[in-house]
């Protein structure tokens, strides 16, 4: 069997799509969470997952708070995108029935371990094959015997915004490979533009830009 493995979409469309392209022959998609906010298609991502026949839905920090009607946190960039994210989002429904955690073959699959964001160079004990995101950035580590896998971000590359990264899980030879895709942001900027986003928000996905 062929998993994609994708987290923190964020409300990148284009983004999403094109992964979903490039891995349509993939037999179970398995989502880690973060489909909503920052980008201006938090809605769309939603109904795209949903609309998929084999996946799993596992929920993240963002849908929880968009679930709340309430961001918690201090961050004025983050505070800024829930504000001008969350009115126009209505699939509350949809983001509700998504669950904390998935066990597959002897795998787990959670949005972030700890409530924490978790880096290659982060103490941190597994049991099992652990499949993470959160911290979108990707890698893969040997823990105690047990590989902790960090697939980081579709939406939002927080390194290079024109990258993307997922990883494609071979359960028959048990083979993960982490994928790592040069994708153009122009539409998403352009978008954020259109929908008026606050100067802030456009500046923090601008940083994230390789010059």
């Amino acid at each position: 069997m062929r998993v994609l493995v994708i987290s923190d979409i964020h409300g990148n469309l284009p983004a999403l799509e094109y992964v979903l392209k490039e891995e349509q022959s993939a037999d179970l998609v398995i989502s880690l969470g973060d489909v909503v906010n920052y980008g201006p298609w938090s809605n769309e991502c939603v109904d795209l997952m949903d609309s998929l026949k084999s996946k799993v839905l596992i929920l993240g920090n963002h849908e929880e708070a968009f679930l709340d009607g309430l961001y918690q946190g201090s961050n004025l960039t983050a505070k800024a995108f829930f504000e001008i994210c969350y009115p126009s989002f209505n699939r509350k429904d949809q983001v509700s029935k998504y669950i904390k955690m998935y066990s597959f073959k002897d795998a787990v699959f959670t949005h972030t371990l700890n409530n924490s964001y978790i880096f290659n160079d982060s103490e941190i004990q597994i049991e099992k094959d652990t499949f993470i995101g959160h911290s979108h950035r990707i890698f893969l580590k040997d823990v105690n015997g047990y590989r902790l896998v960090n697939v980081g971000s579709v939406g939002q590359n927080r390194i290079n915004i024109d990258e993307l990264n997922y990883v494609i899980w071979d359960t028959e030879n048990n083979s993960v490979e982490l994928m790592r895709k040069e994708f153009n942001v122009d539409q998403l900027i352009q978008e954020m533009k259109i929908k008026n986003y606050p100067e802030i928000c456009l500046n923090y996905i601008l940083s994230k830009r390789i010059k």
